[in-house]
């Protein structure tokens, strides 16, 4: 079993961050943000740090962008991200999610939350920027199914994903292989659940989660998606700048995906950046994805007068 043991621990291992992660559980600064009407909790949704702290503020009459991580992930892992949103005068929460859990059923509590939320907030834009797992659940989550058409049908939408596995995780692949199960007694699809947990049948390339995808609601504006090209890429080097960790994650064949490609409202943009650089950690500013939110309006643009500010920003946070 050691072809379908080593790919799957692989695959989690490159979801990880490169150092321990350390809790980000300061406040959002929110002194460019407009002044907040009220304060609200919403199940799974805070202002993405990782205080015990749920409770979001929210400007009502302004457009709001909701973050959802990949896996092995958290809402603080996005709060340098969602403190670039509020440098440019918008808003960001973050989605939590737990990464062992259906991604159907993820989906279902995203949608929800949405939902709650565009009715909290005058019904502005809402965009959903979902990264790596987090775009399947997005995808998921803004599908046309009788759930969702009646959670999300008057909601204004836009979806981002980036890096997302649209056509499944090849390290997978062996789980998505049905005569496997029963010539090993059951034995394969025990050791993909331990591994992986419940989406283990959802993520392979031949699962219905991954080879149908339905049609966008309505309600959605804009798909952005973003796909990485990950080859050649790190994510850690020694003190002689050679790669000790790679950033390659997902190839090129598990984000593109002929069906969602051919969405009528989709705008497909590759750039060669790595899984965990194209959004930033502690070593990596993400200026390629801003640059790319502020190219098709995701993003407001960084004003001349705002440059000193931003750089500085940016050398604190990363």
């Amino acid at each position: 079993m050691k072809f379908i043991i080593y790919p799957l621990i692989l695959f989690l291992t490159g979801c990880a961050t490169s150092a321990p992660y350390v809790l980000e559980t300061d406040s959002l600064d929110r002194s460019t943000l407009p002044v907040a009407d009220i304060n609200v909790s919403i199940p799974h949704l805070s202002s993405c740090t990782d205080s015990a702290d749920k409770s979001i503020a929210i400007d009502l009459d302004s457009p709001i962008t909701v973050l959802v991580h990949g896996c092995n992930g958290s809402a603080g892992r996005f709060r340098s991200l969602a403190q670039l949103y509020a440098f440019h005068g918008q808003q960001a929460v973050c989605y939590s999610y737990d990464d062992r859990k259906s991604l159907i059923g993820s989906a279902d509590k995203l949608a929800k939350a949405v939902k709650e939320l565009s009715e909290v907030t005058n019904n502005q834009k809402i965009s959903i920027i979902g990264h790596s797992m987090g775009g399947l659940i997005a995808r998921k989550a803004v599908e046309e199914s009788d759930k969702n058409s009646t959670v999300l049908s008057d909601t204004n939408l836009d979806l981002i994903t980036i890096s997302a596995p649209l056509s499944g995780i090849k390290a997978a692949d062996h789980c998505g292989i049905a005569p496997l199960h029963w010539l090993s007694l059951g034995v394969v699809p025990g050791i993909c659940w331990l591994i992986t947990g419940d989406n283990w049948n959802e993520i392979p390339f031949s699962s219905d989660f991954i080879v149908n995808p339905k049609p966008l609601l309505p309600s959605i504006d804009r798909y952005l998606k973003i796909v990485t090209n990950e080859k050649n890429t790190c994510r850690l080097k020694d003190k002689d700048g050679v790669c000790i960790e790679s950033d390659d994650i997902f190839g090129l064949s598990e984000q593109y995906h002929p069906k969602i490609d051919n969405y009528s409202n989709v705008t497909g943009v590759q750039v060669d950046a790595g899984h965990v650089g194209i959004v930033g950690d502690k070593n990596t500013v993400p200026r390629q994805l801003l640059s790319i939110l502020q190219q098709y309006d995701m993003l407001s643009s960084t004003q001349p007068g705002q440059l000193e500010a931003f750089e500085k920003l940016l050398a604190e946070l990363y």
